[in-house]
Order: structure tokens, then C-alpha cells, then sequence
């Protein structure tokens, strides 16, 4: 008889009493090391494998391939609800552009501004006609706020410095830094042909802003078999004069809110689609509840596998387990699944209140949609992995994952200082480095070869040292980057590829649970798998021992 040499050593004899009767307590620690083998064999089989050993079915992998299904067509029609949405928006900032600002045209190369006092005064006159004659004008919904059956009033207000007298001819002034504001209320009513009692001192004046506010209705939502919105338009309109430089920009901001509408009523074939709608994301709902119970008992599992183990190595070696041995039990796999289902039943339970407009939160819902089928369609993964030609992939990844953490620490670091220093040194003379958010977007592009010319070309050249310094600065750069420090992370990745190559190759265990795993040589379609589910793990142990002791006692006596 041939026992594992980590534990025992047991070898053949001829004599009648067999070994296994003088050392009952020897047999029955076999037992349960040989039965601590195979449970953990298991829980590591693929679904087939498994399918094999106990003749279970994969409804794990079932629920996962109709999950990703049924998510990835919930979040397109999601998608294509939140498009009309994003539409709807972009174009009322286009048509309220056209409406109220004076002259304005798509596209224009130069700001929108104006340069002279009498193109302010017209301007905001402009506005205000354009506001009052809003009934028409627009092609679109558009109406007034009302609050108590009286509408809002559009809002003229100017900042400006509260005293000062500016002499640039003789290089002298006086300012005082208090802000104050003036505010003009204009209701809708009979257009009037000037601004009552509003004068700009342009030598104190900070900006004018002109807020109100108007509602729409997007009914376009009706065809696609879903409630219309009700939206709140704010508009702020703003002429910015704080440089004091002659010339005025002029900006029109546009804040959305969109509402639940009070009272509606559809009528045609939409009433039925909307119940179907919702009756198909509980659907979903349910189907992540099913999934995220079935990953989580399969986390419990590793954990009860991982501690049984720990308790082996304790016992019979005095020593800890190791972390990466650990980390083996708890299935990334898994916890990826079991964030994903969470994160898609908040963004269902959100979708559904959007589509019987309890709630507004386009935004939200689809952070959460959007990242929960993101995690779903890479669970996908872990399913290619069970073949070894695709499975290569995921044992790079996760091996070099903790180098490339540290890679990216160190050259993070040299990447913040190249962020730091062009900002404050070639931002005054370059666009693209005008704030460190431009200034890293502008450097990521450049490791990856985009827009590099026109970065060069770029610079202006008012300043012949800064403009030296800024070749010295990208050429150092790029090389840095591109020639070193990406080179060495490819470099990386291609290391830790040719070593789990050569692993996989040469077939050898790689860690102690490998190791201790490699010495079950029980196939999944031995049977011995189904002996477990249906036996004690020391009964069943005991009973195939007893077969081999009457097995080895008959050919000793027919010897």
C-alpha cells in the first residue's frame, strides 16, 4: 500500500495484520487529508469538470451567459432613452443660443463678445425683447415658470466695484475690492424700448448676468414607448468684463433639471409597453438576486476550504499559509460577479422608478448600469480561462499586476514633476498647458504619440528662453517615456508572459497548494467524487481502504 509522503509513510508488507488495523487513528487522519484533497480538487474544476465528478449541472455558468444577455439588452434600450434625454438637452442650448444671443453663429472661430459700450446696451436689450416675445418666436414647448400663477421674473444684475477711479494716463488709481450687486426684475409684459434706470459704469463693472427660467416638455420620449419629461431651463447669461481688457465676453450657461410632470395622459398602444418594460427589469432584478446567492455561498465555500486547509498546515507543519495560497480560495472571479449583480439591481430598481418617473436620475442609473454590465461582459473572462490557450491571459494579468502597481508607482512620480513643471512654466505661453488637468491629458497624449507636431509648434516663441526650455523640456520628455520608461513595461509584461508560459509547459507545481493538490490523482469521471456527496468523507475513505485490504489479503493467501 502506497500512501502520500507528506504525512505518512506506510509501506507494503506480507504480513496478515494489516497495517491499517494497528493504527486506526493513522488511518482516519489519511482519511480526512485524502478527503480535504478532493474537496478542494473540486471546488477548483471547471463546470464540466464538475459535471463529471457529481454529474451537476452548470447552472452557475447557465444564469451567467442568459445574465449578460438580457443585462446588455436592458442597457441598450437604457442607452437609447438616455440619447433622447442628452438630445433633447444639447439641442434646446443650441436653440436657446440662437434665441438670445445677438448675431451668434455655430461655430465661430473668435469668442463671442462684444467691444464697445452701445453693443452692450443692445445686447442685453436683446435678450429681454427675445424673452418677452418668447410666445412668438420659438417652434418649440417653451413656456414661462409660474410660482403661485404669477411667473418668475427674468433677472438683470451687474457686480461692480463699490468706489474707484482709474487714471491709466498718469499710472495712478483707486479701488475698493468690495463687490456689490444691483438686480433688475423684467416680467413678461408688452415689450418696452429701453432698460429703466440701468446704467453701467464700465470702468467698475465686474459682469451682468441675465437668469430665468423656462420649462419644456420632451415629447419625442412618447413614440419609444416611455413618459415624457418634464424640464426646467435655467439660463444664465453673462457678460464677463473682469479682465477689463475692452472686450466683454459674453456666455450663455444652461442648467437642467429635469422633473416628474403633475398631471399626464396617454392614450393609444403605450399603457401595455410600459408595464412590459418594467415586468422585464424585475426580471433582472431577480436573476441578479439568484446570481449574487449562488457567488456568494461559492465564497463561503472557498473561505470554509481555506480554513480547513490552514488548520492542515498548522497541524502537521507548525507553519501559517501563505497569503498567495489564501488569496487562491477567494475567487476575484466571483467577487467581480457578486459587485456587478449589486450594482446592477440599484441601477434597475433606478431604471425602473426613471420609467414610471418616480425619480429623474438619468445620471445615476446609468453610472450604475453602465459599470455593473462593464463587470458582467469581464466575468466573462473567467469562463475563456478554462481553456489553456486563453486562459494564459488572465495568469499574466493577475501575476503581473502587483509588478505593474509598483512600476506605475515610481513612474508616477517623474510623471507629476514633468506635470508640475510644465504648468508653471509653459503655461502662460501654451494652450495646452494652461491648467495641470490640460497639462496631463496633454503628456498622456505624447507618451502615446498623438498631437506631438502641432505640441511642438505650438509654443510661442514671445520669450527665447522659455521657448528653449520647452524643447528641453519635450525632448527629455518623450525620450524619457517613450524610448525608457515604456519599453521597460512592456518589457514587464513580456517577462511575467514567457515565465507562465514555461510554466504551463513544464507542468510543475508552482505553490504549496499546487503541490499538495498534484497528489490527487482522482479523475473528475472516477466516481469517487459522487462517493462524497452521497458519503461521510472518512466512511468512504475507510470503505475503499477496506476493498484494497481484502483485495492485497486474497492475493497474499493464493501467493
Amino acid at each position: 500500500m502506497e500512501e502520500s509522503g507528506d504525512l505518512y509513510d506506510v509501506h507494503e508488507t506480507n504480513d496478515p495484520s494489516s497495517w491499517e488495523d494497528q493504527h486506526p487513528q493513522c488511518l482516519q487522519d489519511v482519511a480526512k487529508v485524502e478527503c480535504l484533497r478532493r474537496k478542494i480538487k473540486y471546488y477548483f474544476m471547471n463546470p464540466c469538470e464538475k459535471y463529471h465528478a457529481r454529474g451537476r449541472k452548470p447552472w452557475k455558468l447557465i444564469l451567467q451567459i442568459i445574465k449578460i444577455a438580457i443585462i446588455t439588452i436592458q442597457l441598450v434600450l437604457f442607452g437609447l432613452s438616455n440619447q433622447m434625454v442628452v438630445t433633447f438637452k444639447d439641442e434646446n442650448l443650441m436653440t436657446f443660443k440662437h434665441l438670445f444671443l445677438k448675431d451668434y453663429v455655430d461655430g465661430g472661430i473668435d469668442p463671442y463678445a462684444v467691444y464697445r459700450q452701445a453693443d452692450v446696451y443692445d445686447h442685453i436689450e436683446y435678450v429681454i425683447q427675445q424673452y418677452q416675445l418668447l410666445h412668438n418666436i420659438t417652434v418649440g414647448n417653451h413656456e414661462y415658470e409660474k410660482k403661485d400663477s404669477v411667473y418668475t421674473p427674468l433677472l438683470v444684475c451687474k457686480d461692480f466695484y463699490r468706489n474707484g477711479t482709474i487714471y491709466p494716463s498718469n499710472e495712478t488709481f483707486e479701488i475698493d475690492a468690495h463687490v456689490d450687486t444691483e438686480c433688475l426684475r423684467v416680467y413678461p409684459q408688452p415689450v418696452h424700448e429701453a432698460l429703466p434706470h440701468f446704467k453701467l459704469d464700465f470702468i467698475r463693472l465686474i459682469s451682468v448676468k441675465i437668469t430665468f427660467v423656462l420649462k419644456a416638455i420632451n415629447l419625442q420620449t412618447v413614440r419609444h414607448r416611455e413618459l415624457p419629461d418634464c424640464y426646467d431651463f435655467t439660463l444664465i447669461i453673462t457678460f464677463n468684463n473682469q479682465a477689463h481688457s475692452g472686450q466683454i465676453k459674453v456666455d450663455l450657461e444652461n442648467e437642467v433639471d429635469i422633473n416628474e410632470c403633475r398631471e399626464w395622459k396617454v392614450t393609444g398602444a403605450y399603457g401595455r409597453s410600459i408595464y412590459l418594460t418594467v415586468l422585464f427589469d424585475c426580471l433582472i432584478i431577480i436573476m441578479c438576486i439568484i446570481s449574487f446567492a449562488l457567488c456568494m455561498r461559492s465564497v463561503i465555500t472557498g473561505i470554509q476550504l481555506q480554513l480547513e486547509y490552514s488548520h492542515y498546515c498548522r497541524k502537521h507543519f507548525g507553519k501559517e499559509l501563505l497569503w498567495s495560497d489564501k488569496l487562491e480560495f477567494v475567487s476575484g472571479w466571483y467577487i467581480l460577479i457578486i459587485v456587478s449583480d449589486t450594482l446592477t439591481i440599484i441601477g434597475s430598481v433606478l431604471k425602473i422608478e426613471i420609467q414610471t418617473k418616480v425619480l429623474t436620475s438619468y445620471d445615476v442609473c446609468s453610472i450604475f448600469l453602465g459599470t455593473g454590465t462593464m463587470f458582467v461582459w469581464m466575468g466573462v473572462i473567467r469562463y475563456m480561462g478554462y481553456f489553456k490557450k486563453y486562459n494564459i491571459l488572465i495568469l499574466t494579468l493577475r501575476a503581473a499586476f502587483p509588478n505593474v502597481i509598483r512600476f506605475i508607482c515610481c513612474a508616477g512620480i517623474i510623471y507629476l514633476s514633468y506635470c508640475f513643471c510644465g504648468w508653471i512654466v509653459l503655461g502662460p505661453y501654451h494652450e495646452k498647458f494652461r491648467t495641470l488637468n490640460t497639462v496631463s491629458e496633454c503628456l498622456f497624449s505624447l507618451i502615446n504619440g498623438d498631437d506631438m507636431f502641432s505640441t511642438f509648434k505650438n509654443m510661442k516663441q514671445k520669450n527665447s528662453l522659455v521657448w528653449m526650455f520647452s524643447r528641453v523640456y519635450l525632448y527629455t520628455f518623450v525620450s524619457l517615456f517613450i524610448y525608457m520608461i515604456l519599453s521597460l513595461f512592456i518589457t514587464l509584461i513580456t517577462d511575467t508572459y514567457d515565465t507562465i508560459k514555461q510554466q504551463q509547459q513544464s507542468g510543475t507545481p508552482t505553490s504549496e497548494l499546487q503541490k499538495f493538490l498534484s497528489e490527487c490523482k482522482d479523475l473528475p469521471n472516477s466516481g469517487v467524487y459522487r462517493l462524497d456527496k452521497n458519503n461521510s468523507c472518512f466512511l468512504n475513505c475507510f470503505i475503499n481502504r477496506c476493498r484494497k485490504y481484502r483485495t492485497r489479503e486474497r492475493l497474499t493467501s493464493e501467493a
